[in-house]
């Protein structure tokens, strides 16, 4: 099962989907996954059609070969069409900004989703790469992932989303330490300091791991944890007053018995509740 995208064929993802997760998989392993143009358009594409047509209740985004992502392809900067380097520094600039902020745009669809995005990391999370789990909701890893801050390396700083999510997640310090540095961390670093959840041994027990905690949130309420994704990113950014105001006022809108009552019976019954999905999108907004 993939999601209807008018015919729009994904170059960079192999989708699949079944008992309401999403298995999203990075896939140009001979190019070690680097986000190439096409990515960008995809990625967020890709996303915005399970959730806008609310075919899962829960994404996972894992990789295939040596390394989950190498980060940004250098190609995206080398079309002098959609990145003039030349000209009257002005609109040079404001051009570069807009495409900036395209792809903070695009990785920004992680955190948009009405349901959770959980990344399942392997081998070298480089860049760009590390800019995009951070927008996901919960990250795990192997053993053998590393991951870096590979654009302070380079000469420059990062644009699209590390220094802004990063920090929201580990204390100052240590992203300042590894911002400034551009080392290299490992998984059991990145776990040290709370930026994923859990590590597992290799590829393989990652990947099913992660599928089985997406298993574990796909049974609860979808609107339930829909709530919880709204509240939590709420909170993170405005103050403890303002998150308690905002989760009355969402609780007196949202909050209805069916499904409580559903989850009584089913624990009752020792079964499993059957939720109605959260709906579609209307087609008023959609593509």
């Amino acid at each position: 099962m993939t999601p209807d995208t008018s015919n729009f064929e994904y170059s960079c993802f192999d989708v699949s989907i079944a008992d309401h997760v999403a298995h999203i998989q990075l896939s140009r392993p001979d190019q070690m996954n680097t986000m190439n143009k096409a990515f960008w358009k995809e990625l967020p594409r890709l996303i915005d059609a399970i959730d806008g047509q609310s075919l899962a209740r829960v994404i996972v985004i894992s990789s295939t070969g040596k390394h989950f992502s190498a980060g940004m392809d250098l190609s995206v900067f080398s079309d002098p069409k959609a990145v003039p380097m030349t000209g009257d520094p002005g609109r040079m600039g404001e051009n570069l900004r807009r495409v900036v902020m395209q792809l903070q745009d695009s990785l920004s669809s992680l955190e948009r989703s009405r349901v959770p995005v959980l990344a399942a990391i392997h081998g070298g999370c480089i860049g760009g790469a590390l800019d995009m789990v951070c927008a996901a909701d919960c990250r795990y890893a192997s053993e053998d992932a590393f991951f870096t801050i590979k654009e302070t390396e380079l000469g420059m700083t990062a644009d699209v989303g590390t220094l802004q999510r990063f920090p929201k997640l580990v204390s100052q310090g240590m992203v300042r330490e590894l911002a400034y540095t551009g080392r290299k961390f490992s998984a059991a670093e990145a776990e040290a300091m709370g930026l994923v959840n859990r590590v597992f041994p290799d590829q393989d027990s990652l990947v099913a791991g992660v599928l089985e905690i997406a298993a574990q949130i796909a049974a609860n309420s979808p609107l339930a944890v829909v709530g919880c994704k709204e509240m939590l990113n709420y909170s993170r950014d405005h103050s403890v007053e303002d998150s308690l105001r905002y989760m009355a006022t969402w609780q007196s809108g949202m909050f209805r018995q069916d499904d409580m009552m559903k989850s009584f019976v089913a624990k009752s019954e020792k079964s499993q509740p059957a939720f109605e999905e959260i709906w579609p999108v209307s087609p008023l907004f959609a593509e």
